[in-house]
């Protein structure tokens, strides 16, 4: 594997608090509001159009794997573009296309109408994320890009609780149009931000882009690659088990009380804004991603050991309080997107910043048939533990032997 430093001049940089910054935090925000959304409404909505309470799981299940199909579907296609189009045009485009697929959801009057919406949606919403991070880390100057990405985390995640407010208050349809209404709103702070100087650079030098192709051609390239998707899996694992579950793990435990799986999404998130923030933090304190990316694996190891084996006849109050604390410890999402970024070439970056986190959710799709296998000879629990050791071990592998980023010149170019 071979790289290539791009000719002077150096890209411009950005100040901390810059346009893109806030632009790219709020479109995140927005972001994770309509990921979460449809998790907080799924039941009410599917009620709403009909559907009986017998197959509400199915259909639920059926609309989550179109959305899915989609991000999957979304990571490639936004993660090219932005590297042959530009990180801007990705940015606004992805954002524009989840808003108004938000606001069809709202008036939404059957099944298919609702899938085919989803799929819209998940295409969407796998665009924005990587393209914000992308965008950031090559406006900021290195010394603050943890900074960055870490205030674009914070601002972004905090919008699952928000998506639990507004469902709870306003009702599913409702919520639908403040999500689109907001994504839309946020379109006219578009002036304001410019594009990426290190793209703008390696477009100038016809420079090959966005070749996603070219991530498996090269041995060395590749085992990078699978080792920055590797990171981010143990928080799929977290969330689309544990506290999707939470409910059923509840009754496995005899915890006091009823758990919602409302209740446990929002305070999981609560956690991870925080987490997020200290995690960017820590990043630049250490001048270290992969020394803060360990510590915060280890933290999932340990509260991943307390929810399984430390819950049972726990009140409803500490399964919640075990419920923020994975979120904090599952608080390095966006440090595996910074990261990812890093290790890769400015015509590679946006691709690779793009499709991993995509590529990482997708990994629910290997996950829920292993749980599944695994639940009726290991139990619920069991079949939680194997999974997660082994993706948090595969993650703790990757971070330990991945490339250090931290401070790094990212004006060059794969070869």
């Amino acid at each position: 594997m071979s790289v290539a430093k791009l000719p002077s001049p150096a890209p411009k940089t950005a100040a901390l608090l810059s346009a893109v910054v806030v632009v790219a935090s709020l479109g995140y925000f927005v972001d994770i509001y309509d990921l979460v959304l449809f998790s907080i409404v799924r039941v009410e909505s599917l009620k709403g159009i009909g559907i009986a309470d017998s197959a509400i799981t199915e259909q639920g299940q059926y609309l989550l794997s179109m959305q899915m199909g989609g991000m999957l579907l979304g990571g490639i296609l936004w993660g090219i573009l932005g590297d042959k189009r530009g990180r801007l045009s990705v940015l606004f485009g992805s954002i524009l296309m989840y808003s108004l697929a938000n606001i069809a959801n709202g008036f939404v009057l059957t099944i298919d109408q609702y899938a085919w919406l989803r799929l819209i949606a998940g295409v969407g919403l796998a665009g924005e994320l990587g393209a914000g991070i992308t965008l950031v880390a090559e406006s900021l100057p290195k010394e603050k890009r943890g900074y960055g990405t870490m205030i674009v985390a914070s601002v972004g995640v905090s919008g699952a609780m928000v998506a639990y407010g507004v469902g709870q208050y306003f009702g599913w349809r409702n919520a639908y149009f403040i999500g689109g209404g907001l994504g839309l709103a946020l379109l006219a702070l578009r002036a304001g931000v410019f594009e990426s100087g290190m793209f703008e650079q390696a477009k100038r030098e016809g420079v090959e882009r966005g070749n996603f192709v070219g991530l498996f051609t090269n041995g060395p390239r590749l085992a990078k690659y699978i080792r920055c998707l590797f990171l981010g899996v143990p928080f799929w694992f977290l969330v689309g088990i544990l506290i999707t579950m939470a409910p059923e793990f509840g009754k496995e435990f005899g915890v006091q009380g009823a758990v919602t799986g409302g209740l446990s999404i929002f305070w999981c998130y609560f956690g991870l804004t925080l987490g997020d923030f200290t995690s960017g933090a820590l990043s630049q304190l250490f001048k270290s991603r992969n020394r803060t990316l360990q510590l915060f694996i280890a933290a999932c190891a340990l509260m991943v050991g307390v929810y399984l084996y430390g819950l049972h006849g726990a009140s409803t109050t500490v399964f919640y309080l075990v419920c923020f604390l994975i979120g904090y410890a599952g608080g390095f999402w966006a440090l595996f997107v910074t990261v990812s970024a890093e290790q890769f070439g400015t015509n590679l970056r946006s691709t690779v910043a793009t499709t991993a986190p995509n590529f990482a959710r997708g990994a629910i799709v290997l996950i829920n048939p292993a749980f599944s296998a695994l639940k009726p000879s290991l139990g619920i629990t069991g079949a939680a533990t194997v999974i997660g050791a082994v993706t948090l071990l595969l993650a703790f592998y990757s971070a330990s032997t991945l490339p250090e980023s931290y401070g790094k010149e990212l004006d060059y170019v794969e070869e």
